[in-house]
């Protein structure tokens, strides 16, 4: 970007952008407050293009959400229940199977799988849940269970979370998700999720798994209490483990849903916040190849445009999405293949079908 059009107040940022620079918490804040979010957008464009060039990849996969029954109560959490409350539920490993059979399509090549912290089933549960389905359907990549429920399973079981992970991972595990993460200061935790995995163990839990040649995937969860600096520290935490390990995927902004569907719309994130987080992240975070823009919490709409503001990835069909429309997600559950892209081709960019690991399936020019 050229620094004789730049705003004064971004000029020093540019610079650094273009001489490929790791950005600070400072440099963070400067970009949160600036009003100018087409600058910004257009550092994000020029960074992910240097990456990944046009193309903007999704995938078909499947989310399973085996128990919404849960032992933690996160104050922005409107899925878990407690055992015998209406409306609990906990699917045996049977049910699952039957439940993905009647859902199944020759083309899902990921199960996404997280749930409650059940804690009135044995770890042999969550075991057997992988087992089965790795049984049934070994070609699926099985993508289960977040750092915080591993850090539940070790807690539970009496052993580490390395164990666990081996344990899992013998039974068919392939992959974590990002979730857990939240915002990654002890504040923000004590507050929003007391009763799950502290900073500290969260990042350990993906720091075994690389450890274990695992590549995994992390979430940020925004527009709580947590101040632009938490933000900041969160991506810069896990830009430090992304130093040392290389493990990470992907990182994935998730915009907070309020409780119910008729909330207000001031409490949804706006627009120019999802937009110019998903391009701050892609800034701050200069050792991600991706930044994904996660269709379900901020819409296909403005999904799309994100394409210019860093995201090269969409997510995929999901098929049956219950955890963010157990609060106030206003969008669809699934969506089609076709429908991904057309989105992705709308934002004059390249879709592009992967796997869970990036690797490419059909690029449709």
């Amino acid at each position: 970007m050229s620094l004789s059009t730049a705003p004064r107040d971004l000029a020093p940022i540019i610079e650094k952008v273009n001489a490929g620079e790791r950005l600070t918490l400072e440099d963070g804040l400067a970009l949160y407050n600036s009003p100018d979010l087409l600058t910004i957008a257009q550092l994000a464009n020029q960074v992910n293009l240097s990456k990944n060039g046009s193309k903007v990849y999704f995938i078909q996969n499947m989310y399973i959400n085996p128990t919404n029954v849960c032992e933690a109560r996160c104050a922005f959490c409107g899925f878990r229940r407690d055992p015998g409350e209406e409306g609990a539920y906990t699917m045996s490993p049977e049910e699952v199977l039957e439940y993905v059979g009647e859902r199944f399509t020759e083309n899902i090549r990921e199960f996404h799988i997280v749930g409650g912290h059940n804690h009135t089933v044995p770890f042999d549960y969550y075991l057997n849940i992988i087992s089965t389905l790795k049984k049934h359907y070994p070609q699926v990549t099985i993508k289960a269970y977040t750092a915080a429920e591993i850090e539940f399973f070790a807690r539970m079981t009496g052993r580490s979370m390395e164990a666990v992970l081996r344990e899992l991972m013998d039974a068919g595990l392939d992959t974590l998700p990002g979730g857990g993460a939240e915002i990654l200061t002890e504040r923000y935790r004590a507050k929003m999720s007391p009763d799950k995995a502290s900073t500290d163990q969260w990042l350990e839990c993906h720091r075994i798994a690389h450890s274990l040649g695992m590549k995994t995937h992390v979430t940020m969860l925004y527009g709580t209490i947590e101040t632009l600096e938490e933000r900041l520290i969160h991506m810069i935490r896990v830009r430090e483990l992304q130093d040392e390990t290389g493990g990470f995927m992907v990182f994935i902004p998730l915009a907070v849903q309020p409780r119910k569907k008729s909330a207000s719309i001031k409490r949804r994130t706006s627009a120019m916040d999802d937009l110019k987080t998903i391009a701050i992240s892609r800034l701050m975070l200069d050792n991600f190849p991706h930044i994904k823009s996660y269709w379900i919490n901020i819409g296909t709409q403005l999904t799309q445009l994100s394409m210019h503001y860093g995201a090269s990835d969409i997510h995929g069909t999901l098929v049956e999405e219950r955890i963010s429309h157990s609060v106030g997600a206003l969008t669809q559950t699934a969506l089609t293949r076709d429908e991904l892209v057309w989105l992705i081709k709308g934002a004059n960019r390249i879709p592009v079908e992967r796997d869970t690991f990036y690797n490419e399936i059909q690029v449709y020019e």
